[in-house]
């Protein structure tokens, strides 16, 4: 059994995580966006912390905004 719950999106990851949705609001405003885009596949923080490092080390250009 998981220790932790895993949620079929980021969006009820961070209506039920508060860790989550705080860990969410840290991010810069173009890591937000993009992983709202990619709404499905995150469902943990860590998967959460995951994409955003990749994001931030892919550079999110503003133009995908």
């Amino acid at each position: 059994m998981d220790e932790f719950p895993s949620y079929l999106c980021l969006t009820d990851l961070l209506d039920q995580d508060l860790s989550s949705y705080e860990y969410f609001q840290t991010l810069a405003p173009e890591i937000q966006t993009a992983l709202r885009r990619q709404d499905d596949g995150v469902g943990t923080l860590e998967e959460l912390q995951a994409r955003a490092e990749h994001l931030r080390s892919a550079e999110v250009p503003a133009s995908n905004i």
